[in-house]
């Protein structure tokens, strides 16, 4: 399955489950985002994997919805991205994180 296609598959379930009934501002969407983050972050530190590998994927759940939400062809994103990312220099320059 391709990044377009689990994107599609995503988006798709969560319109059926009415995460969709009405469009969310991107803040919200944003913010749904975020707070995976943060349950992956409580996972970390409990020291549970199994439930922050659970975290980390619903992370990525989260934005692949958003992407199909507002129609971002987020694989074609991630490979610019990737692509650009490959130009950078070491440490992009300095950044110490």
């Amino acid at each position: 399955m391709t990044i377009t296609e689990l994107v599609k598959d995503i988006h798709e379930t969560a319109k059926s489950k009415g995460w969709w009934e009405d469009i969310l501002p991107i803040p919200t969407l944003l913010c749904l985002v975020h707070s995976e983050v943060s349950e992956a972050l409580e996972a970390y530190r409990r020291e549970d994997m199994s439930n922050f590998e659970e975290e980390l994927a619903d992370i990525v759940i989260r934005i692949f919805d958003m992407a199909g939400g507002l129609g971002i062809d987020i694989e074609k994103a991630i490979i610019n991205k990737v692509e650009a990312n490959k130009l950078r220099t070491y440490k992009h320059g300095g950044k110490l994180i």
